[in-house]
């Protein structure tokens, strides 16, 4: 086991760790939380010894390995993905030529009897053991596994590592860590640069992870379902749960109720005894037992109520105006980058009022799609069309690395003010945890979280009927989290959301579009309705099942149990059959008309005859996909009785 003994780190005048001590067991599973800027990265870096602190004591056992993927590594140039990734298996390697070189010399000599000889066997007979431990006779197949359960394809496996982004180098790293087995695997926001699918198969590889693991995550439900301890990092101090972290939040809440008591007992005692001390110093026959009573309530141990958790920042997006009965329309869009096809004539359409999810692997086109719609980019092929009265609030995904540096948070909200806000900045400031002479600092010293809320309320400068957020969790710790989700679910505009966190998109859409083979796949509700669905956890099996269905016409015969749907759920369906209803209703009647205007025997005579059959085709189009959408939430509702 690793213990940490009286550990203390101070960074200027302030105290980050205060002799905090903490034991991870050989197979732990421990989350590591806090909020932004609270010592959980640096408490990790000194258990992987990356970092010293100012005091206290590390006790490693000399035989134990160490795994550390952090947010800065670099991944060595001018090697294969699966070259890289290979040098996972360093000893097993090493072992292979070693066994080489015993089997060469196994077949010179003849000395079969000596000692000599003798020896050369043990060791072959030892190595070979120890090899086919460490895997090394199924080293590729290995990797293979794990980088495809990353999100790299088969054609990925030849290309150089120069090639790829950081995040997809950071699943390079992440692969070595997974292959190399450490007994102790430390991972800091490992969820950051991995999409939905990649999460949940990472999730089912630790959870069965024979060493301990200690993760840093604010992704909840990945920490509900990895982790099984959760050591919270708050003021300076450490609390440890032996709870995953949604047992975690009820526990916390009931010590800091127990803690609370406990303080109003302690201050009425302390208030007590120095009406009794004060009283006692008047009288000169009492002033030395008054002085020992004051002695006695200097070495109190005085509770302290932790209240720096409970700040969050307030956040309310500004009612949205009222746009056109259509939001945005794109038609047969494509997109390419050079020989690279992203997008090949998808088309979608959102109403006023849709709430929808972009998911699917990374790199399959959602940042793309977002930014085309909004006129952020332009398509290589097809149409965009915004709708109506259509006002646009944008969060990139880089939103907070895009601020100017030299800038003070104040001069960053003036410039993205309108003039009838000016004077409201410093309000703004405050209600997302910036106060006093935080509004003067600079951009560049702020924190990724600091940056993520700054960000974040400049967008809330102006009204907005189309909110578009892309990947807005980053660097959001999971108190500001709620609160960003809380505020979504009180929007009352157009929202797309682009995003690989479940528990925060769970509830907060009605509608998810999957990103998929340059193709969109639409399915109602959420991403949680979305994952049941495919009635597998991991949503890249999906492909693997259409090759390997043999037998699948026997189960779909099997009664399935009825599903069981919470109030919420039930009023979201049925809000979506209405929806599709009125939708059906407005298509048809439209294709209505313009079959009557079709019936007329000079139509193909008349110029624009040719538009005219274009949008009864394209109006048919989209009373497929309303049935479609419509008969999914029929038939949920039908199933759940």
């Amino acid at each position: 086991m690793i213990t940490l003994s009286d550990i203390y780190v101070q960074y200027g005048n302030r105290i980050l760790l205060d002799r905090v001590t903490v034991v991870i067991g050989d197979k732990d599973k421990v989350g590591l939380v806090g909020r932004n800027g609270a010592g959980k990265s640096t408490l990790l870096k000194i258990i992987a010894r990356y970092q010293r602190p100012d005091e206290g004591n590390i006790a490693i056992p000399s035989d134990r390995t160490i795994g550390f993927l952090h947010q800065e590594m670099n991944i060595p140039k001018g090697k294969s993905v699966m070259q890289e990734t290979l040098t996972a298996f360093e000893e097993a390697r090493k072992i292979e030529r070693r066994i080489a070189e015993l089997n060469r010399e196994m077949e010179e000599r003849t000395d079969y009897e000596s000692e000599a000889y003798s020896k050369i066997v043990e060791e072959f007979s030892t190595l070979n053991d120890r090899f086919l431990f460490l895997g090394g006779d199924r080293m590729e197949a290995q990797a293979e596994m794990v980088l495809k359960g990353l999100g790299f394809a088969q054609g990925d496996f030849q290309r150089l590592t120069d090639e790829f982004s950081g995040g997809w180098q950071m699943r390079i790293e992440l692969a070595k860590m997974l292959l190399a087995q450490p007994d102790y695997l430390l991972l800091d926001e490992p969820t950051n640069h991995l999409d939905i699918e990649s999460i949940i198969w990472l999730e089912q590889f630790l959870q069965t992870y024979p060493g301990s693991v200690v993760v840093i995550s604010h992704d909840k439900e990945f920490l509900d379902n990895v982790t099984k301890r959760t050591v919270e990092v708050e003021q300076s101090k450490l609390f440890d749960y032996k709870a995953p972290y949604s047992k975690y939040v009820e526990l916390r809440e009931e010590r800091r109720e127990k803690l609370g008591a406990a303080f109003n007992n302690q201050q009425k005692v302390i208030a007590q005894r120095e009406r009794t001390i004060n009283r006692f110093m008047a009288k000169a026959t009492k002033t030395k037992l008054a002085q020992s009573m004051q002695k006695q309530l200097d070495k109190m141990e005085r509770i302290e109520l932790d209240e720096a958790d409970t700040k969050a920042m307030v956040l309310r997006f500004p009612p949205a105006p009222r746009s056109g009965a259509i939001v945005v329309e794109g038609q047969k869009i494509s997109k390419s980058y050079g020989q690279l096809n992203v997008l090949d004539k998808i088309n979608l359409k959102l109403d006023r009022g849709d709430r929808v999810a972009f998911v699917g692997q990374n790199g399959q086109g959602k940042t793309t799609l977002a930014k085309i719609l909004i006129n952020e980019i332009p398509a290589t092929g097809g149409d965009v069309k915004l709708g109506h009265n259509v006002s646009v609030g944008y969060y990139a995904q880089n939103q907070s690395e895009a601020l100017q540096g030299d800038l003070t948070l104040l001069q960053t909200l003036e410039n993205a003010s309108p003039p009838e806000m000016r004077t409201r900045l410093r309000n703004v400031l405050g209600a997302f945890l910036f106060s006093g002479e935080d509004v003067d600092k600079k951009v560049s010293v702020l924190s990724g979280g600091e940056r993520a809320r700054l960000a974040m309320a400049a967008l809330l400068l102006r009204p907005f009927n189309l909110l578009v957020l892309d990947e807005p969790t980053n660097h959001l710790d999971i108190i500001s989290k709620d609160v960003l989700k809380q505020a979504l679910m009180d929007y009352d505009g157009t929202l797309i959301v682009v995003s690989h966190d479940r528990e925060f998109l769970a509830g907060l859409t009605d509608r998810t579009i999957e990103f998929r083979d340059r193709q969109l796949y639409n399915h109602l509700g959420d991403v949680n309705f979305f994952l049941e669905k495919r009635k597998m956890d991991n949503m890249r099996q999906v492909e693997l099942s259409k090759s390997n269905n043999t037998g699948s016409a026997a189960t779909e015969t099997e009664e399935q149990p009825k599903i069981e749907l919470s109030y919420e759920e039930r009023k979201k369906l049925t809000r979506a059959v209405s929806n599709a209803e009125k939708k059906i209703g407005r298509i048809e009647e439209e294709i209505a008309k313009i079959e009557q205007v079709m019936s007329d025997p000079n139509f193909y005579t008349q110029p624009d005859s040719t538009e005219t059959f274009k949008k009864h085709q394209e109006l048919k189009e989209e009373l497929d996909v309303a049935m479609e959408i419509w008969a999914e939430a029929q038939e949920k509702l039908d199933e759940a009785g």
